[in-house]
């Protein structure tokens, strides 16, 4: 019987709102959460059910109202500005819709750019590079800049630089929202290998059903509430039978 797999992200009562001259606008209502380790996770709903809103809570580039936010036993939720930023960057990679990388930057420089954060020598900078931009197939282009770059090349990078650090979690937004369907699909086959084969902790949000059909297991929100959870445990379930 395969044991049962260790909870990396814990929500408990997030409750997230902004004011808005005299009206408070509520975003997030008493909305609980458990991500395991290794689980590639989708977030699906309508624009302003509150899904961005969310994987920023989580990720740490927000801060909640209200409830509690654990990752990896962290309680993010009760940090400072300035432990947040040092537990990012630590514990978190980032996978953007619109890849922001820096133009002046070749490939490998802009991956390498969140090492540059840690107390790292330049030759191990340089081996957790080629380590993340050989995984992503990209090592011939490191010295290319962005512009030289496709849509799915860009975002290749964007993703070697968010595995460069290590981190258990990965949050991804709308990552294929901006590639034809051949780029989106082999970007997907490549955040499907950080789970099955890194076991890294993905939270993506996205409006593609086609996408989160790749999960494995999409959550649904709409005004501020999970209002399904649609427990898709196919590649989970092969997994773990061949495991027994």
């Amino acid at each position: 019987m395969q044991p049962e797999r260790k909870i990396l992200v814990q929500v408990r009562d997030l409750y997230k709102s902004f004011i808005r001259g005299n009206e408070e606008i509520r975003v997030l209502q008493k909305l609980s959460l458990d991500v395991p380790e290794g689980e590639f996770l989708a977030l699906m709903g309508p624009s302003g059910s509150g899904k961005t809103t969310l994987l920023n809570l989580i990720a740490g580039l927000d801060t909640p109202t209200g409830g509690d936010i654990f990752v990896a036993g962290e309680k993010v939720s009760a940090m400072s500005e300035s432990e947040l930023a040092n537990w990012r960057t630590r514990s978190v990679g980032f996978i953007f819709q619109f890849y922001y990388l820096l133009p002046v930057l070749t490939a490998y420089e802009n991956v390498e750019l969140p090492l540059l954060l840690l107390p790292l020598s330049k030759e191990q900078r340089r081996k957790q590079v080629m380590t993340a931009l050989d995984l992503v197939g990209l090592t011939e282009r490191m010295n290319h800049r962005p512009g030289m770059l496709s849509g799915g090349q860009q975002q290749r990078v964007g993703i070697a630089r968010a595995m460069v650090t290590d981190p258990a979690l990965i949050v991804a937004d709308e990552p294929t929202g901006d590639l034809d369907s051949k780029s989106a699909d082999d970007i997907l086959s490549l955040m499907e290998i950080l789970c099955r084969q890194l076991n890294k902790t993905i939270i993506m949000v996205t409006h593609d059903p086609h996408a989160a059909e790749r999960s494995d297991r999409v959550l649904h929100l709409d005004k501020g509430r999970l209002v399904v959870d649609d427990d898709r445990t196919t590649e989970l379930a092969k997994r773990e039978k061949s495991a027994v």
